[in-house]
């Protein structure tokens, strides 16, 4: 059988349709998968942290930073501590607790309870009428990295008891304590009520993205190499 001209040229563009239509498939799926593939990974991305030549910080979307500037660190332990040990009759002990219990580890959240109870009559725990309790911090040392993520400071201050409402001078606690702070991939505190200052200015600190991961005694010098261990 002999092929005309004319059944060469119909060969040819049928081969070149078939081709191009199997070139068209190829991208098409070449396209979805690529899709999908973008759609995971954006998902997957967690917010990142910004931090302001103040010490604030505010989360936007990025990829994981496990660095933290030194002045984030430090005021995130200072106004942790200090808004976990103040409190008074109108923000009595166990409110501030269960906001400020949210920026420790579960693991430590027992030893530093039993901190803020220390030095404190039990009846005004439990009706503290009258009575107020205040941090003054006096200092906090530059953080001082342990490792990826991980940070120690120094901190030095008084608490100052008042016991009723005879108690005008207030006894003084001294707190000098080793703070061990870890950087979080993700905000860990859920959107506060607004109409609660507290729970407000908690969300806030969590902005930064940090948690404090132990308290030991500033006297203790086997308090990081317990931390290391326990966490190899």
């Amino acid at each position: 059988m002999l092929f005309t001209p004319k059944n060469n040229k119909t060969n040819i563009l049928s081969i070149f349709v078939v081709a191009t239509f199997g070139l068209h498939l190829f991208t098409i799926l070449l396209l979805m998968f690529h899709s999908s593939l973008l759609k995971r990974l954006s998902g997957n991305l967690p917010q990142s942290l910004v931090q302001l030549v103040d010490g604030r910080a505010i989360t936007v979307d990025s990829q994981e930073n496990l660095e933290r500037n030194p002045e984030t660190i430090r005021r995130f332990v200072g106004e942790t501590m200090t808004m976990m040990f103040t409190w008074s009759d109108k923000q009595p002990p166990q409110t501030v607790w269960q906001t400020t219990s949210e920026l420790l580890t579960g693991d430590i959240r027992r030893k530093v309870q039993a901190e803020i109870a220390q030095g404190i009559p039990k009846n005004v725990l439990v009706n503290p009428v009258g009575a107020e309790s205040v941090l003054l911090v006096r200092s906090i040392s530059q953080p001082e990295k342990i490792a990826d993520g991980q940070w120690q400071v120094d901190i030095a201050a008084n608490r100052l008891i008042f016991a009723g409402y005879n108690n005008k001078n207030g006894e003084a606690i001294p707190f000098n304590k080793k703070i061990f702070i870890r950087a979080l991939d993700t905000q860990a505190i859920s959107i506060p009520n607004p109409q609660n200052p507290l729970d407000s200015a908690i969300y806030r600190l969590n902005e930064a993205r940090l948690e404090i991961s132990n308290i030991c005694d500033i006297q203790d010098k086997t308090c990081a190499n317990k931390m290391m261990e326990v966490q190899k």
